[in-house]
């Protein structure tokens, strides 16, 4: 099998760690993936179901984060707290966004 190498700035390899972490993917595996869809002759995004999948997330949590903040700020203030945690342990927010 051929091996490719190359260089990446760091700010665009963190973007495509952050991917293959969402897509619960090695960084390998995840680069394979586009390298295929970039010579697939029907040109589908492989990861599309996914962003459906979490666009609906999303506006879901949006309505809820506001039904809760109308009801509760304090209880909204800590969610959204636990939240970003989560999120950072993932590596899926960016640097000025880590708590």
């Amino acid at each position: 099998m051929p091996k490719l190498n190359f260089r990446l700035d760091e700010s665009l390899h963190a973007a495509l760690m952050r991917r293959a972490l969402g897509a619960n993917l090695s960084l390998s595996g995840f680069i394979r993936q586009l390298l295929e869809q970039a010579v697939d002759e029907r040109k589908r995004y492989v990861f599309s179901s996914q962003d459906e999948i979490l666009a609906t997330s999303i506006q879901i949590l949006s309505i809820v984060a506001t039904s809760v903040g109308e009801q509760s700020p304090s209880a909204l203030e800590q969610g959204m707290a636990q939240a970003r945690m989560i999120l950072a342990e993932r590596g899926l927010l960016g640097g000025e966004d880590i708590p």
